[in-house]
């Protein structure tokens, strides 16, 4: 299940994404950009308190900013979210994408192995975009998603991510989705798992990120653990209108095997991951995306 505070989920009815997706084939993308900072982000400033203030907590609390440049980084952050929203319908209206990707060797060594690994994303950036550009050649790739989201975008999702070999596992109330988790990983395939929100469990390890300690799901990394599979953080950042920074960064799954039980193990693995989200908010401060309160200790 998806953060109680935030469901995540695409906003908009179908005819709009439909229309949005035609008109991304005439429009160009910057002077769309700057039509939704103009008249779309005030409206979300202005009504969507709850993300707006979650957001102006981050600023301050988080990245130590005063009062008036947290305002003006909430002003920026809800720009580069719809951005990144307005990346996925441009490209499912045809557009393409540059990306600069640093360690992609590692990532074609491991593709070229015998055994799976896990991929471990966050909701920083748009790590979705990446699905659309690069091809699995070696291994499919199964992506965990939510399975709340919008009808338009899933079927757009379903047709550039199965035309690339990439199989999505829509996250199921009755937990069916962890028997296709285990048969990726069995079958030598690689397995992307969202490594910041709670998917149907109520387990979680205590990280510390950003100098406070906040909740992440347990289940992600014990499942890694529980298979001894190499783990990497991949994180793909919007640096200009059409090019992404991507970064493939190896978490060192060596260090967590010596660990004592299965639960300290998976703990150390969280940290480590912990470490590189930090490192990369603290680069991308505007494109952290979780608007809800991540350090509220007293509920996930």
């Amino acid at each position: 299940m998806e953060h109680s505070q935030w469901e995540g989920k695409t906003e908009g009815t179908t005819w709009m994404h439909r229309t949005l997706i035609r008109s991304f084939r005439y429009l160009n993308l910057r002077f769309v950009y700057a039509g939704m900072a103009v008249f779309v982000v005030p409206f979300y400033m202005l009504f969507a308190h709850r993300g707006y203030i979650s957001m102006y907590h981050f600023f301050r609390q988080r990245m130590g900013y005063g009062p008036l440049k947290a305002f003006r980084y909430v002003y920026l952050n809800h720009c580069k979210f719809g951005q990144i929203i307005l990346d996925r319908f441009a490209v499912y209206a045809g557009k393409h994408f540059d990306f600069d990707i640093e360690n992609y060797d590692l990532f074609l060594e491991l593709s070229g192995k015998k055994e799976g690994f896990v991929i471990l994303s966050c909701h920083v950036g748009n790590y979705e975009i990446a699905g659309y550009a690069f091809k699995a050649k070696e291994k499919r790739y199964n992506a965990l998603v939510f399975s709340g989201e919008a009808a338009t975008v899933m079927e757009n999702r379903n047709r550039l991510l199965s035309e690339n070999n990439i199989r999505m596992i829509p996250v199921k109330e009755d937990m069916s989705h962890l028997f296709l988790m285990n048969n990726a990983l069995s079958d030598g395939e690689i397995l992307s798992i969202p490594g910041d929100r709670i998917f149907g469990s109520p387990r979680s390890v205590m990280c510390d990120l950003l100098g406070q300690q906040a909740k992440f799901p347990l289940g992600p990394y014990a499942f890694a653990v529980s298979h001894e599979a190499t783990v990497l953080a991949i994180f793909v950042m919007k640096e200009s209108t059409y090019r992404y920074h991507v970064y493939i960064r190896p978490l060192d799954t060596t260090v967590v095997q010596q660990k004592g039980s299965r639960q300290e193990k998976a703990a150390h693995l969280a940290q480590l991951f912990a470490d590189e989200v930090g490192e990369i908010v603290r680069k991308y401060p505007t494109q952290w995306f979780n608007y809800y309160e991540f350090w509220n200790n007293d509920e996930i």
